[in-house]
């Protein structure tokens, strides 16, 4: 139900292996705090879910990223899965849309592997990030810094580790929804 401080806040996703907890359970998170969550993929249809490399459902894709005007949304969530950033960094018009969310300074919120889309879209430089272990480099090579913590907030930027940092992961998000960007936590 929306409400007059009810928020739009985008979803991106590629079309295939996106880490089902990262994505329904920030989704309810949203849903329950009375927003409007959209997801944005590449290509109309549905998005593919996982959980680790077993696949265990899909959910309908609102929108192609191809179309979508980041000015249109509030927040931006980037659930992980290996597959999921690792495809969507490659397609251009995913990168810009992150880029040009980053540079709104409107909240950005990534899990997991999804660092990877931050770390394509040359958005991490000076800033904090957490993410799954094998990304520290990754992220240290495109001049962020890498932490291993349950949730980092830096500026608009709010990243997590894994799957079990989704509470805290979700909290954040909200806080950010509710009072806006942060700064450096």
């Amino acid at each position: 139900m929306a409400t007059d401080t009810s928020k739009k806040i985008a979803f991106l996703t590629s079309n295939e292996g996106i880490e089902k907890a990262e994505l329904v359970e920030p989704w309810q998170a949203v849903v329950d705090a009375g927003h409007e969550p959209v997801l944005l993929a590449p290509e109309a249809g549905e998005a593919d879910l996982y959980e680790h490399l077993d696949k265990a459902g899909s959910q309908k894709v609102d929108a192609t990223v191809g179309g979508a005007d980041a000015g249109e949304y509030d927040a931006l969530v980037l659930p992980g899965g290996v597959a999921n950033p690792d495809s969507l960094r490659l397609d251009a018009d995913a990168v810009a849309f992150v880029r040009d969310f980053v540079a709104s300074g409107k909240p950005v919120a990534a899990i997991c592997h999804a660092a990877w889309v931050l770390v394509e879209a040359d958005v991490v430089r000076g800033r904090a990030v957490a993410s799954w272990p094998s990304l520290q480099t990754d992220i240290r090579n495109a001049g962020g810094e890498w932490r291993d913590e349950e949730v980092v907030t830096d500026g608009n930027l709010i990243t997590s580790r894994n799957p079990s940092d989704i509470p805290a992961f979700n909290n954040a998000l909200l806080e950010a929804l509710a009072h806006g960007a942060a700064g450096t936590s």
